[in-house]
């Protein structure tokens, strides 16, 4: 690798009084310059490498999360599933695997189409608490493998590099499972594949909002994930006047610049109920105006006015957002 040494000028001129008869005088300047030329280079190398980003491809995401369309086999149905992201003119598609074995698999289908329309994919996996017995499925192939996950997916953003993020949802309920050490390890090795790849995962406000796990965990999250519960009162999918008040609680314990991407619930919640059109549009409203980004939750179904509802904003946002070209 070629090295340049910066700020450096033209090598000084050769003193006007040495000539060839005098040629010995010279060499203590081109000794100096030499030995001073040598470790400047030695710098160089020896410098660490810049830190890399990766929270470029995280900021202005815009798009749906899960609720993948299905054939009737259950495999998901990803030429159904790009149209309809084309057609609300997203730029982000949250693909959650865990509805069918298959889902990894049809995966690696669905991410040449994304790519081919601009589109970033970011991978969500269920955790223990969401994992049997306490639920039907796993996260398959791998399952409660997560040190397996990061690997494999780290090698899938090597080979498709529309797929810029993974996520585990529900992450701060399952913070004894994934302590710093275990997600330390975790990520060291996905960042030794790819290093740009995000780890963005589920983080609610009660713990997102706390100084202690920002403490803890600055570093190995690269963005939060935020499913907006009005939880910093009384939680229900009712009132979206808090999101950029609690958005700035979570960017005062991480930081100004640390992204967060609120995720609005358009599907029900099991203990909250469910969200009206107009809730789902008075939260994506205020994500995009305080927030990194907006995800919804889930892809909704075309026809229903929650789609009406997304597609208009996705229109407003993308034809007043220059369009990222996927990495």
């Amino acid at each position: 690798m070629k090295t340049t040494v910066v700020g450096r000028g033209e090598p000084p001129a050769r003193p006007h009084h040495i000539t060839p008869t005098d040629e010995p005088a010279a060499r203590p300047y081109r000794a100096l310059l030499l030995a001073s030329f040598a470790f400047l280079c030695g710098q160089c190398l020896a410098a660490k490498p810049t830190t890399v980003d990766r929270t470029t491809s995280l900021r202005g995401s815009y798009g749906t999360y899960a609720s993948t369309p299905r054939g009737k086999d259950g495999r998901a149905d990803v030429g159904r599933l790009a149209k309809e992201l084309v057609d609300l003119r997203v730029n982000t598609y949250h693909w959650l695997v865990w509805h069918a074995a298959t889902d990894w698999d049809d995966l690696k289908l669905f991410l040449p189409l994304a790519r081919k329309h601009s589109i970033r994919v970011w991978v969500c996996l269920v955790p223990p608490s969401e994992s049997p017995p306490k639920t039907k499925n796993y996260s398959e192939p791998f399952r409660l493998d997560y040190e397996r996950w990061a690997v494999e997916i780290a090698k899938l953003s090597k080979v498709e590099p529309n797929l810029v993020a993974w996520s585990i949802d529900d992450f701060s309920h399952n913070l004894k499972v994934f302590t710093p050490e275990h997600l330390g390890k975790t990520l060291g090795e996905a960042r030794k594949i790819n290093p740009r790849l995000a780890f963005v995962p589920c983080v609610y406000f009660p713990k997102a909002s706390q100084a202690g796990l920002a403490k803890d965990y600055r570093g190995l999250l690269d963005g939060i994930l935020f499913p907006y519960r009005h939880e910093s009162a009384k939680a229900n999918l009712t009132d979206a006047s808090l999101v950029c008040e609690e958005v700035g609680k979570i960017k005062a314990a991480w930081g100004a610049n640390f992204p967060v991407i609120v995720d609005v619930y358009s599907t029900a919640h099991s203990r909250l109920g469910a969200s009206t059109p107009d809730y789902v549009r008075q939260v994506m409203t205020a994500g995009f105006r305080c927030a990194d980004g907006v995800h919804i939750y889930t892809h909704p179904r075309p026809g229903s006015e929650k789609h009406a509802v997304a597609m208009r904003l996705f229109h407003e946002w993308a034809a007043n957002t220059p369009r990222s070209k996927s990495p």
